[in-house]
């Protein structure tokens, strides 16, 4: 095969599946991407720069003494490649997307437009805090929020993700401990607890051990009274729980916790499923963190740092982190810092992070609660879990749902390999939902569940939607179930065929070499 100046390697009239190929390997207005090197040229720029002599030594001799290695493009070049990479990439705005536990539902442009206004997009940590006293208001009226729709004493807003609030949650829980000159050292973590839980407790340097489920996919509650004792600092529960579950028992758990001098913390992932119907706070809930784009439709990640406040039971709340936004009788805000913590919060187990959370999520997430108001945030749970109850419904006569006949899921549903064809897998039903337009599911997770597959529609997606995607889910299964060997090969209609996905992470290419210039035949 040869390559053409521009770098573009011409395919082959067929692939091995018989398949018309195109010359560019483009499919309509699917486009073939080739590397940013296979491009441009590193001996060439889009840009042209006059050149210049320095004697100024700035940089101590660590001055640059060879080229960067970048391939050079124009700009429409540089632009085009970066947009048909973009196509290539599936998004919430593209389709559905089943992510059981991640949650990845729409962001509403209302959001994104509220956070875009001058005096929260613009401001700086570091201003004068009478020039930003909108914006930590705004810090302070989301925490009420939060405090009200969970039933808590108080809340946290600084950490910066979901583990990032675990962890403050086991710090004020060893806190709390350290006042009363009580070292407990074990953290109870239930089989269907999220997998950051028993990670957290283990950097937070408590030893883990795990409870089992039932068979009803919910927390033992006989196997977890009789391991608690005087060394138990804490329990750490997902609920609702990684298999969609709501644990029934969580109030009988809390109690017994308690009763034995530990605290509950409460993975408050699932939020999303409950919120405006059951306060956790009711439940006996000591910390629960809480993802502001699962509840509350953040984007995932924010393109950044995420947001993952902690709220804490009046037991707890001496004990959070710096700063906090308060409110003070003449109606000013101020962020409370290190230097008024001694007279207004001297119990703090001191800061987590440089300053006091991620201004854009609190500007998208209130703007969410108040878009919604409590009676609309009553129906986002109501309908989270209607549509993956339909989604179980539709599925569970071609696909396997282990928990299926304990009665209705919360807001995901779960699924099994079980049925599947001989050399079938969970990772072969995945790859073909790849060829039907769809992001697969999350697989594999959670454990407890063999070949899992778990969905998670959202509030957001409409019947049509979830129709489309039962429709093609079902067709995958059949197949499946029928050994149909053809799914070993899927995906066949993506950009680039299925990867060897272990060998990809355990040996990435990381940096472009030039290949081998092809040697004419003789």
């Amino acid at each position: 095969m040869t390559v053409n100046p521009s770098g573009w390697r011409p395919s082959t009239p067929a692939n091995e599946e018989g398949e018309t190929q195109t010359v560019t390997g483009n499919r309509a207005l699917m486009l073939e991407e080739p590397l940013l090197f296979e491009i441009g040229s590193t001996e060439q720029s889009g840009v042209d720069f006059p050149k210049f002599e320095t004697n100024s030594g700035r940089l101590g001799g660590l001055e640059r003494n060879r080229g960067i290695g970048l391939a050079g493009l124009s700009e429409p070049e540089a632009v085009r490649h970066y947009t048909r990479l973009s196509r290539q990439n599936y998004a919430i705005d593209l389709g559905l997307f089943p992510l059981g536990s991640c949650t990845m539902k729409h962001n509403p442009r209302l959001n994104e437009k509220v956070a875009r206004l001058p005096g929260f997009a613009d401001i700086h940590p570091l201003q004068p805090q009478e020039t930003v006293q909108g914006a930590i208001e705004l810090i302070n009226q989301l925490a009420f929020w939060l405090l009200d729709l969970t039933g808590m004493h108080g809340v946290a807003m600084s950490p910066k993700a979901g583990a990032h609030g675990e962890l403050c949650g086991l710090l004020c829980i060893r806190a709390a401990l350290e006042a009363r000159g009580d070292k407990r050292e074990v953290v109870l973590v239930p089989e269907s607890a999220h997998g950051t839980n028993p990670a957290t407790a283990a950097f937070a340097g408590y030893r883990v051990e795990n409870i089992p489920a039932n068979k009803a996919g919910r927390v033992d509650l006989e196997a977890l009274k009789a391991r608690l004792g005087p060394d138990v600092a804490a329990v750490m529960i997902t609920n609702p729980n990684t298999c969609g579950l709501f644990e029934p028992d969580m109030k009988a758990i809390s109690d017994a916790v308690h009763a034995a001098g530990g605290f509950v913390y409460c993975d408050g992932a699932n939020f999303n499923a409950i919120v405006g119907k059951v306060r956790p706070g009711d439940l006996g809930v000591d910390a629960m963190h809480i993802n502001l784009h699962k509840t509350f439709s953040t984007p995932h990640g924010g393109g950044g740092p995420g947001s993952g406040p902690v709220v804490l039971s009046e037991a707890l709340s001496p004990y959070g982190p710096l700063p906090f936004a308060a409110r003070y009788p003449d109606g000013s805000f101020k962020i409370v810092e290190e230097e008024h913590a001694a007279d207004e919060h001297p119990t703090t187990f001191g800061r987590m992070v440089a300053f006091h959370g991620q201004m854009g999520m609190f500007t998208r997430a209130l703007s969410y609660i108040l878009s919604h108001g409590a009676d609309g945030l009553r129906q986002v749970a109501e309908d989270s879990v209607l549509n993956a109850n339909y989604i179980l419904r539709s599925l569970e006569d071609v696909l396997d749902a282990p928990f299926g006949d304990t009665g209705p899921c919360m807001h995901e549903a779960i699924f099994s390999d079980r049925g599947f064809g001989e050399g079938l897998s969970t990772i072969d039903v995945a790859k073909a939902l790849i060829d039907e337009g769809f992001h697969p599911m999350t697989m594999y997770f959670p454990l407890v569940v063999h070949g899992a597959m778990l969905v998670e529609p959202t509030e957001t997606e409409s019947k049509a939607s979830l129709d489309q995607f039962i429709l093609a889910l079902r067709s995958i299964a059949g197949r499946a179930k029928a050994g149909d060997q053809s799914l070993k090969a899927a995906p066949i209609h993506a950009p680039r065929r299925r990867l060897d996905e272990t060998l990809a992470a355990r040996k990435p290419v990381l940096v472009y070499k030039e290949p081998e210039p092809a040697q004419a035949a003789e």
